[in-house]
């Protein structure tokens, strides 16, 4: 294998990663309402099932965004001469939903952490369909001129591919969140979670046949339909492991799904990085689109001597935080007030409270 596929291949690792991992951190974010609701030590539950790994997961798509604009500078700037308002909003969602995380439990205040699961609950749903949007978008193809650069709108990017794509994307994702919930939580909200996720593993299901379908027929070949079987398969049966109480082995199987989806998005582009439709001939090729061979080679040295060091830390933390949680878990909350109380006579303000030590429960 040359260095060009050698590094389509590994941008395509990386966005595996990063859509197993994360994709799960957006289905908790977006299952917070819904199996939440109006209990906030639920609410923190959910949130702590991913506060130690969180961020760490989000290394995947800096490592992907910087391996693809480093390697095929042209599909990134084709990429951004079309795609740049949705990939903007994924960034503000991401954004939002960092800042959101972190500083929840700084203040103890009602409306103060209604705002800030509102910001998870954008930096959830936004990525996680705007993602899949974007990547059906240029699977199916879109239309390119001969330099390489997006011709159309942005609506005519919303065609039917691309908000199965979205759909798809999302709903997988709440799937594989719910599953990860009930993989590490007890009592009433791991019973929530489980049966949110076997009712909806089969619409998972018909979009993801669904979105096969769709780019099988624009781009015809035998590999999307082909995965888009295997993520449908695995999702059934995860969820009738989750209806026999497996919750490790339906999460094997919803990232089986993931990593299917993938395959079914990335498979669909080679050997293209962006198909060109109506107009193949202004494809970008993953040979047009590459690097110098001396890059790629420095950049090939680069990742074989670091990737083992990540997978090893970030398998480390995961194997760390192994164990289930529950509400009986979550500590009193040690936020700050936001009420300012009257200094007393003769003397400085009172403290207004307790500094939040930053632990993962006070989230």
């Amino acid at each position: 294998m040359d260095l060009p596929h050698f590094w389509f291949l590994l941008v395509a690792v990386f966005f595996g990663g990063y859509f197993l991992l994360e994709g799960f951190d957006f289905g908790v974010g977006m299952l917070m309402p819904i199996l939440g609701r109006s209990d906030e030590v639920k609410r923190r539950v959910l949130l702590n099932t991913i506060g130690p790994v969180w961020d760490g997961n989000e290394v995947w798509v800096i490592t992907g965004a910087g391996a693809m604009f480093a390697a095929f500078p042209q599909w990134y700037a084709t990429l951004f001469s079309g795609f740049y308002a949705p990939l903007l909003l994924i960034l503000f969602g991401l954004i939002v939903r960092v800042v959101s995380i972190e500083w929840r439990g700084k203040i103890e205040d009602p409306r103060w952490r209604r705002w800030c699961d509102i910001g998870i609950g954008l930096g959830s749903w936004l990525p996680a369909i705007l993602w899949g949007a974007a990547f059906a978008d240029i699977a199916v193809g879109v239309p390119l001129d001969e330099n390489g650069y997006v011709a159309g709108d942005l609506f005519s990017l919303l065609q039917p591919a691309a908000l199965v794509g979205g759909a798809t994307t999302c709903v997988v994702f709440l799937v594989h969140g719910a599953v990860f919930v009930a993989l590490k939580t007890e009592g009433d909200i791991r019973a929530a979670a489980r049966r949110f996720a076997a009712r909806w593993a089969f619409p998972a299901l018909a979009l993801v046949l669904a979105l096969g379908g769709s780019v099988e027929l624009r781009r015809q070949g035998a590999l999307p339909l082909a995965a888009a079987v295997v993520a449908a398969l695995a999702l059934a049966a995860s969820s009738f492991a989750l209806r026999k109480t497996r919750e490790g082995w339906a999460f094997v199987l919803t990232s089986v799904a993931v990593l299917a989806l993938v395959v079914l998005l990335f498979g669909s582009l080679y050997p293209n990085l962006v198909a060109s439709f109506p107009n193949p001939e202004h494809s970008v090729t993953i040979e047009s689109a590459a690097s110098s061979p001396y890059t790629l080679k420095v950049m090939a040295w680069a990742a074989l001597a670091t990737a083992p060091f990540v997978l090893v830390y970030q398998g480390w933390s995961y194997w760390v935080f192994r164990q289930r949680i529950s509400t009986a878990h979550i500590p009193h909350s040690i936020g700050l007030s936001l009420r300012v109380p009257a200094p007393a006579k003769g003397g400085n303000a009172e403290p207004v409270g307790a500094e939040p030590d930053g632990d993962a429960g006070e989230r």
